[in-house]
Formats: structure tokens, sequence, C-alpha cells
């Protein structure tokens, strides 16, 4: 018996250590975890950021590409038919699109409805403009009455999709 509580003398000091000695190497190892977590998204964010920076640009170039003031004068062509010209403006609007599509991932989904809805609102303006058309019309009446019909609208989506484009990038900074 004597034995048994001379092992026991030893077994509870040596357990006792072993297990300071757990929650020692434990603390270490949780702490080295956690800074390697922040060094990779540290990384990350020096990766990410100037992407992000970039898809906002990029998208905020789209909006003004597509503004009407800037693509009815870069694409009209004098005495080009109105139904030409109408073509013309849809296929450049969902050519722009389509080449910065891929810009959402970087941006908050709000912000991404607001720009396709500026983008849609467009293209029903447009559609609008051209149905009221005669058949000798010229892209030049066609973009003078899109005009109209723009300032005949209560809001200017185009404007404020670029408005709260920027407050996303200023909430980001």
């Amino acid at each position: 018996m004597e034995a048994f509580i001379e092992f026991v003398k030893i077994l509870v000091p040596a357990s006792l250590v072993l297990y300071a000695a757990y929650l020692l190497v434990r603390s270490f190892i949780h702490r080295d975890l956690e800074m390697r977590k922040l060094e990779v998204r540290g990384r990350s964010i020096e990766t990410i950021l100037p992407n992000r920076l970039q898809a906002y640009e990029r998208m905020t170039l789209f909006l003004e590409r597509i503004s009407p003031q800037n693509l009815l004068i870069r694409l009209n062509t004098s005495q080009m038919p109105a139904r030409e010209f109408h073509q013309l403006l849809l296929q450049e609007i969902r050519n722009e699109y389509n080449h910065n599509v891929s810009q959402q991932v970087y941006m908050s989904e709000r912000v991404w409805e607001l720009i396709k809805a500026a983008k849609e609102d467009l293209i029903v303006a447009i559609n609008d403009a051209a149905s009221s058309m005669k058949e000798e019309s010229t892209s030049t009446d066609l973009a003078r009455r899109i005009f109209e019909v723009m300032l005949n609208k209560q809001a200017d989506a185009i404007g404020h999709a670029i408005s709260e484009l920027k407050k996303e990038i200023q909430q980001t900074f």
C-alpha cells in the first residue's frame, strides 16, 4: 500500500506538470495559427484591394460611357437611319455591360443591382424613344428624342448608381 501512495505522490505532480505543459503548448500553437491567419488575410487584402478598386473604377467608367450624353455623342454619325442607330446603341450598351459583368464579384449586391437597373432604365428609354420614330427619321432625331425622354424622367438612375458606387468606395476607406 505504501508503494501505491508513493506512486500517487509521483504521478499526481507529474500529471499536473504534463497538463500545464500541454496547455502552454496548445496556447502557443493557437497563437501561432492566429498570427498565420492574420498574415494570410493581410496578403489577401493586399491582393484583393487593388482589384476591388479597379472594379469600382471600371463600373464608374461603364456608367459614364453609357450615360446618354456620352453614348449619343460618341456613336452618333450624321444621317444614319434611326432604326440602325437604335440597334447600334443597344449593341454598344450590351457590349459594355458584358465586358464588365465580372466586376460584380468585388462590390455589394445592392450596388450591382443599381448598376443593372441603370442599364435597364437606359435601354427602356432608348426603346421608348425609338418606338416613336418614323421610318424616315435619322440618328439625330432619335438622339434628340432620347434626350427628351431622359429629361422627362423623375430620377437619374445612372447618376444614382454612380453616387452609390462612390459611397461604397468611401465606406471601404
